[in-house]
């Protein structure tokens, strides 16, 4: 089981983020044209932003989902995620791409696929479990790896690898 103890942490830059989105554009431009594109929010705003410029896509969507607490980011309830806004004019997604930071256990990739079965899903991020529910993404992280986005976090003192193992 993993526990905040156990879990990798990987913070991502603002700089990293964007340099991560761009590669997703390049991975994405040979499979358009894209009729238009689905931000899935509120994580897949900023990538969704970057890869609309790059591939200068100017209809964007967006599918609002609530997959975890906002207040420790811990998953609602067993398989639980709640779409509070569908995207409006996308039918079953076909021509269309959506865009998310990062697919996790697969679960709002899921209820999504449902939505949008024909849409081409692509995220900067992705786990293990998640992985095969998205057609594109940039960099695997293990499935205990917590990913610090830049605008979940602030600049602070952290201790050294090294200390904090021998805290144990």
């Amino acid at each position: 089981m993993i526990t905040p103890e156990t879990r990798k942490h990987f913070p991502v830059s603002w700089e990293e983020l964007h340099r991560n989105a761009k590669a997703l554009a390049w991975r994405l431009v040979e499979l358009g044209p894209w009729r238009g594109m689905v931000a899935i929010t509120r994580g897949g705003l900023v990538p969704a932003a970057i890869v609309a410029r790059e591939l200068d896509i100017r209809l964007i969507e967006t599918v609002c989902v609530i997959g975890y607490h906002p207040d420790d980011s811990r998953p609602q309830q067993a398989g639980e995620t709640t779409i509070i806004k569908p995207p409006a004019g996308v039918g079953d997604g076909e021509g269309w791409l959506a865009i998310d930071d990062l697919v996790d256990t697969g679960r709002t990739a899921e209820v999504l696929r449902k939505l949008m079965p024909k849409a081409h899903f692509a995220t900067v991020y992705a786990k293990p479990l998640g992985r095969p529910l998205v057609d594109t993404f940039i960099t695997e992280v293990s499935q205990d790896t917590w990913i610090y986005f830049p605008w979940d976090v602030e600049l602070q003192f952290t201790q050294p690898i090294a200390t904090r193992r021998k805290d144990r």
